[in-house]
């Protein structure tokens, strides 16, 4: 990846956004709104017949174009079982990924709605109904060039990510290490026997859209061949009688529409490391982001490294409890 199309990308501005979206033959007004994403650049675009228009600008050296396109195609084939989700508009030539400038982008109609900050009984039912119809589809193919979520990635190659930057201060970097390698070693195992397929990969509330038709899924550029339980964890949020409730309905939702494997919950936990560690590393591999520096300024202090440690720690006992 080159250094010029990285400050490409930190320098995208309204007039290039508006100019390749023309390129596609839609002609926009002018108006826009800057959408929130740290990864990514998105924009919500006004076009002349009223209507509005999502663009998404790919951070370089990322995903590929073949992983892109996983993308996409998980995207249609959720839309041709009319499961509500937010799927790329067909470009000129009939491709749904663009290039300006070495910057891939897709466009995708904008869906008016609200993101639910609770959901009540029915909804999370609802919720498991949807998510079981998402994961039939994803069954249907293969993801080749997404990553598998498993302990070899999110855990030892995140570690390595770490490890290579050296931004771990010397007070936490041995209990760090330590503590992700044997996050793995009790890990791995829980891992041998679950099936991987294509899944959301980050389903919480936030990326979750409720609208007059139903439930719409949004973003799914974190997409992955992993377990179905990734999918769920998140939003059953907290380990008590509550998070049991929430769990409790959201299978009773899935499990009208498919079975789900209630061993593979055992997995919840290591997922919720596997995270952890994934986010350390994300936040490291962007830090010369400019818009991270900005929005998390307190990033990379010997006190968030040591509360990122105590995390740690505190998760790997719960392991050792269940391992």
């Amino acid at each position: 990846m080159s250094e010029n199309l990285t400050e490409f990308f930190y320098a995208l501005t309204p007039e290039r956004v508006l100019d390749a979206v023309e390129l596609e033959g839609q002609r926009c007004t002018g108006r826009f709104i800057v959408l929130n994403s740290y990864e990514n650049r998105v924009y919500q675009l006004e076009l002349e017949d009223g209507s509005f228009v999502v663009a998404k600008f790919y951070r370089p050296g990322r995903w590929d174009d073949e992983a892109i396109l996983d993308e996409h195609r998980f995207l249609l084939d959720l839309q041709e079982r009319e499961i509500l989700v937010t799927p790329p508009r067909l470009l000129k030539g009939g491709a749904t990924l663009g290039e300006v400038e070495g910057i891939r982008y897709s466009v995708c109609d904008r869906v008016g709605g609200r993101a639910p900050e609770e959901m009540d009984d029915e909804q999370l039912r609802g919720f498991g109904r949807s998510l079981a119809r998402i994961h039939a589809v994803g069954r249907l193919r293969e993801a080749d060039a997404r990553i598998d979520l498993d302990p070899d990635i999110l855990l030892a190659d995140n570690l390595d990510t770490l490890l290579d930057h050296d931004l771990l201060p010397d007070s936490v970097a041995s209990a760090y290490e330590d503590a992700v390698w044997e996050l793995h070693e009790r890990s791995t195992p829980l891992f041998d026997e679950v099936e991987f397929q294509r899944i959301h990969g980050d389903c919480h509330l936030g990326n979750l859209l409720r609208t007059p038709v139903g439930l719409v899924f949004l973003d799914f550029d974190d997409m992955a061949m992993g377990p179905v339980v990734q999918d769920l964890w998140l939003m059953i949020g907290s380990r008590d009688a509550w998070g049991e409730r929430r769990r409790d309905l959201i299978l009773e939702g899935y499990e009208l529409m498919v079975p789900f494997e209630r061993w593979t919950l055992a997995l919840v936990e290591p997922l919720r490391a596997m995270r952890m560690v994934h986010y350390t590393a994300w936040l490291v591999r962007r830090w010369e982001d400019p818009a991270f520096k900005l929005g998390f300024p307190d990033f990379g202090t010997e006190a968030w490294w040591n509360r990122a440690l105590r995390d740690l720690l505190e998760q790997l006992e719960r392991l050792r409890e269940l391992t």
